[in-house]
């Protein structure tokens, strides 16, 4: 790592940035504090800086990142947290620089936190072993000679502090974020759901644990001098810093900031340092006094230098021209065309600091339109395809974001549509914006699919009714009036005109209605079917699709010798004709049938283009068919394809299509048969742009403000000043050196909304090396005899590719109690740390030597396959073991059902585990840790399904009414790591009165995301696009979260000892209700006689 870093230095140190600020640097982040410096990150690197402040030194300089610095207790050595080649782990360097020296290797994130009171060891948090799905961290120590990392007891841990005398250790139990990851990328001020959490300090000796005074509000960073427990805690609105005496038990606040939080704070053996505003302020801990330092970063930043980048791999939007010579590419936020044949590609725009997007070619191929926010606000851009003369900006009807422009046939006008779902045309010589419609009915999934007619006159489209069913619209450019078309009976999407303006083709699905509750559990695994129609707009056109008789055609008259021909007419103009009346008379099937249909759009007159999902293929690999009218047959035009578009004059076509992990680009002639994927091959490789770092970050803050401004639920802001909100973090944005300074401001920014589900979607572009995997053998090791010797092997399903335990499959011949002396051939020993000796393994033919004893003599040399994560095997013995200790303290009576979350794997999870006990007499249902994901109506049904009587047959046993289900008490565990859809679970549990819920309040965090445009560099972050309230009429559980009938907290101290006491509670309340309202099956009625004069009385 080091000899690259100088390297790098050496050579960028041509160019250096710096900057002019009256008071300093800001963003500067994760300060620590020896007795003479601090230490910071700033723009990805590790500086230096004398206590009193001025000219910083920088420390580290590497492509990877290097954070959350934390000086030893004698100042000699830094830890700090760096990823490199993909993995996040812990790193040391002498405090006056020189060789960072790396001591964890295994694939999970290890963050730095910390040092033991002598120096010798240092504490990082990491879920490397954490279950189920490893949502929360432990901390543990490693020395710095490396070796395996030894567990700090407490079984939940985000961050903490031992006392100076060793004895204690002050910790936050968890963070305030959801979900681990989402550390730093999601930000909640204010935030009052059920992951607020006190200080807690652990006597190690005991075990027994002790809270700080807390009041519901958000702790952490626990800081430890002297009798002094120093955290940060925003019990007063913003965050500030506080302190607690331990002997006199007495807290109070030091600071009194209340525009910025304090964001993060470390402690050394006399001061306090902390990051707030972007600055670094030092706190006298004997006086309390606190004062900001003025620190100057300054130097080569090469991160922020304009430099060229290839951009092929970030193409989101394409079409091809008039008569498919060139496609036009939206490619980083640049318009690009690129020719099918012959010449160059070209970069028509060329605004670094503008997100240009969307491109449309005119109907003659003179002109190109996009969308761009170089304004600041988006315009409908005008331009010439070649790039020599300004485009022209054309104002939109407001600050919305709008997509799928497509121009009219005549050329005059522009239809577009914007997210709060309304539908636009501009007129472009006036710039006169119309409202043709809006969809009042959210669907996230789907669009208008608004094209025009042939002749300009007309617009089709498709909306949703009040019933959640799509419908086909025609809208009149002469009436200024908009017609339905379909019944409504069918949902109906995706419609297109004919070429010749007689037809117009559409899908439409009968079996869509369970999916219309796309927010629902109840949707999931039901494939929605679709057939494919064809309307005859005009009352006097026949059927195109009548009964073919088949019959010899009547014999031609004899005709005399006519003239030669004259030359053929120009071609009439499409004059296309909608009788609105009738119309559901001559809607037509096409002779295709139903199938995954989509994609649909018109091609020469005559025939149409749609696509279906290839068998096996997954998503991205489809089929696309063409369907003629004249031949009533469809036929595959080509296969493999992700995605496609006509040329205006329906000639060509261009193609996406997989190409091994990236993709490839093609146009192919729609005239000649027989194409396939890889014909036409057009270059996009070479598409290569200027990047202008600071332009782009400089838009991007602005366009993820937008984005949160017009996407957000709540028009109101929660009541938060918008603008003002900008106007505070703004300034920041000339601090940024790096684009992880600039997503850590863009989440400050959503922390203003004070809501959940505000997170980045993508860290942008952020410098990377290539990855290096780390192989795991999903084993735990202990060191014994100065060896590493295997404590527990972890089973999985080894038909399962997802739970492939590399121990446990079958022939592998090791067991728990071996020794592990060897890995390709490189001797291990318990100074080695056992992961860095499967770097590059994961997924590859490993050889190691195992043996009963701790020695090379009579070892085994056997072939395994390590895999990437154990997150899964982990979880899976997490879930096994609660289901045994349920069937173990139920006597087998109750079943046990874990909920991973309320998406997909959630819907499998419960239909595997729940019916496979029905025969059980109650259950638990745990959803500790529900990740959420949709609403679980479909569990909250299964589990209120009520007995209706029985079915008796001849022979075995009468079979309950419905036959599936479980009809016996159901108690439901929660706990603060179940949120989203984890969170409105058990509030309709607890609304259909099914059972108790047991454990802690949940996170809090009932809103929903539903989709955003990406940022320029493919970052981005969410503002949510709705959220819930109850039959009251009142916002609910948003920052509240559910809480439990029964509170029983997840006690360290008993843990450690092996109880689950919230487990071990919700057994005791389902086996008290059981008690109290046994099951009782109704027994088969005696045999009644209907044959009998008696019979019926």
């Amino acid at each position: 790592m080091n000899s690259r870093s100088i390297t790098l230095c050496v050579l960028l140190c041509v160019v250096t940035f710096v900057p002019a600020y009256a008071q300093g640097t800001r963003l500067l982040r994760h300060p620590t504090v020896s007795r003479d410096q601090i230490a910071f990150e700033y723009a990805g690197d590790l500086w230096l800086v004398s206590r009193s402040g001025g000219q910083a030194r920088r420390l580290t300089s590497s492509q990877g990142l290097e954070i959350e610095p934390q000086f030893s207790p004698d100042g000699t050595q830094i830890a700090f947290t760096a990823t490199v080649a993909g993995n996040t782990d812990v790193y040391v360097i002498p405090a006056s620089g020189g060789n960072p020296k790396r001591l964890t290797y295994h694939p999970g994130n290890d963050r730095v936190r910390g040092w033991t009171p002598d120096g010798r060891r240092v504490v990082f948090a990491s879920a490397r072993i954490s279950a189920p799905q490893q949502a929360y961290t432990k901390l543990w120590t490693i020395g710095l000679d490396g070796g395996l990392p030894e567990q700090i007891p407490m079984p939940r841990a985000f961050s903490g502090t031992y006392s100076p005398d060793g004895r204690r250790f002050a910790y936050e139990e968890f963070q305030t974020a959801f979900i681990p990851d989402w550390y730093e990328a999601s930000m909640w001020r204010h935030y009052r759901g059920g992951r607020t959490h006190p200080i807690s300090v652990m006597n190690l000796a005991d075990h027994s644990v002790e809270k700080l005074p807390w009041n519901n509000s958000n702790d952490s960073e626990p800081m430890w001098i002297g009798n002094t427990i120093y955290f940060l805690s925003d019990r007063n609105h913003t965050a500030n810093l506080f302190a607690y005496r331990t002997d006199t038990k007495q807290l109070t606040q030091l600071t009194q900031h209340d525009d910025f939080d304090i964001m993060t704070a470390s402690a050394g053996a006399d001061a306090i340092v902390y990051e707030q505003a972007g600055y670094i302020h030092l706190v006298d801990a004997k006086s309390g006094k606190s004062i900001r330092l003025n620190i100057e970063a300054t130097g080569d930043l090469p991160w922020a230098r304009p430099q060229f980048k290839k951009v092929a791999s970030m193409i989101r939007n394409y079409t091809l021209s008039a008569t498919g010579v060139r496609a036009a590419f939206e490619a980083r936020g640049e318009i690009f065309t690129v020719p099918t044949e012959k010449g160059d590609y070209r970069n028509l725009t060329q605004s670094a600091g503008a997100h240009d997007r969307s491109p449309v070619w005119s109907p003659d191929g003179a002109q190109l339109a996009w969308l761009s926010d170089a304004s600041g606000e988006y315009q409908l851009m005008i331009g010439d395809p070649i790039g020599v003369t300004a485009a022209r900006a054309v104002a939109l009807p407001s600050t919305a974001f709008y997509s799928a422009p497509e121009w009219s046939p005549d050329g005059k006008q522009i239809l577009l549509e914007d997210n709060h779902r309304n539908l636009w045309t501009i007129d472009i010589a006036s710039g006169k914006s119309t409202k043709i419609d809006v969809d009042s009915y959210s669907d996230p999934a789907r669009q208008f699919d608004a094209t025009w007619s042939p002749d300009s006159r007309w617009i089709a489209y498709s909306k949703n009714l009040p019933s959640k069913m799509r419908a086909i619209f025609v809208y009149s450019l002469a009436d200024q009036k908009a017609y339905q078309l379909t019944d409504g009976l069918a949902d109906s999407t995706s419609p297109a005109f004919d070429l010749n303006g007689k037809y117009l083709y559409f899908l439409a699905s009968t079996n869509y209605g369970p999916s219309s509750g796309w927010l629902e559990m109840s949707s999931l695994d039901r494939p929605v079917r679709r057939a494919i129609y064809l309307a005859v707009l005009s009352a006097t056109e026949p059927s195109p699709l009548l009964p073919e008789t088949g019959d010899e055609p009547p014999p031609k008259p004899a005709t005399p010798p006519t003239p030669p021909p004259a030359p053929p007419p120009a071609p009439a103009p499409v004059n296309v004709r909608i009788d609105v009346n009738g119309i559901g008379q001559r809607i037509i099937t096409v002779n295709v049938p139903v199938g995954e249909y989509a994609n649909l759009s018109a091609g020469a007159a005559g025939s149409f283009y749609y696509t279906e999902p290839l068998p096996g293929g997954g998503p991205l690999a489809l089929r696309l068919q063409r369907y003629q009218v004249r031949e009533r047959t469809a036929a595959p035009f080509l296969e493999g394809v992700r995605a496609y578009a006509l040329s205006g004059d329906k000639k060509k076509l261009l193609y996406q299509a997989s190409a091994g992990s990236g993709a490839s680009w093609g146009v192919v002639s729609t005239e000649r048969p027989g194409v396939k994927v890889g014909d036409g091959p057009i270059n996009v490789a070479g598409l290569e742009m200027r990047v202008d770092p600071r332009a782009e970050w400089e838009q991007i803050f602005r366009e993820t403000w937008r984005v949160q401004r017009e996407y957000f639920y709540d028009a109101k802001m929660h009541g938060a000043n918008w603008q003002a909100i900008y106007d505070k973090y703004r300034p920041l944005v000339d601090h940024v050196g790096h684009r992880a300074d600039l997503g850590y401001l863009i989440a400050q920014v959503g922390g203003e909304l004070t809501v959940g589900h505000s997170y980045l979607t993508g860290a942008g572009d952020v410098p990377s090396e290539d990855p290096v995997s780390v192989g795991l053998l999903g084993a735990d090791y202990a060191i014994e005899n100065g060896h590493y010797r295997i404590k527990h092997i972890y089973s999985g399903e080894n038909w399962n590719p997802e739970l492939r335990a590399p121990l446990s499959a079958p022939g592998i011949q090791i067991s728990v109690g071996d020794y592990i002396v060897e890995v390709n051939g490189r001797p291990l020993t318990s100074s080695a740390n056992i992961y860095s000796l499967f770097e590059g393994t994961a997924g590859r033919q490993t050889l190691i030597r195992v043996n009963s004893t701790p020695s090379r003599e009579g070892a085994r040399l056997i072939t395994v396959i390590p895999v990437t994560s154990e997150d899964g095997l982990r979880t899976r013995a997490w879930v096994e073991d609660n289901r045994r200790k349920v069937e173990k303290l139920s006597n087998g009576r109750l079943a046990y059902v874990w909920l991973p979350n309320t998406a997909t794997p959630g819907y499998v999870s419960f239909t595997r585990y729940f019916y496979s006990q029905q025969d059980k007499e109650g259950a638990v249902i745990d959803e500790r840790y529900n990740q959420g994901g949709m609403v679980a109506d479909y569990i909250v049904n299964e589990l209120d399904r009520k007995l209706m009587g029985y079915f008796a047959l001849r022979d075995g046993e009468p079979s309950t009414s419905p036959i599936a289900g479980l009809y016996g008490p159901k108690v439901m565990l929660i706990n603060e790591s179940a949120g989203s859809g984890g969170d409105a679970l058990p509030f309709m549990f607890r609304q259909r009165k099914i059972g108790p819920l047991v454990g802690t309040r949940t996170w809090g965090g009932l809103v929903g995301t539903l989709g955003f445009p990406p940022t320029i560099d493919g970052g981005g972050i969410t503002a949510p696009n709705l959220a819930f309230y109850n039959l009251n009429g009142e916002w609910d559980v948003e920052n509240v979260g559910v809480a439990p009938d029964i509170e029983v907290e997840y006690s360290a101290t008993e843990v450690i000892k092996g109880s689950d006491p919230q487990l071990e509670r919700g057994v005791q309340e389902a086996l008290k209700l059981l008690q109290q309202n046994p099951v009782r099956r109704v027994p088969r009625p005696a045999p009644i006689n209907r044959v009998s004069k008696t019979s019926g009385r």
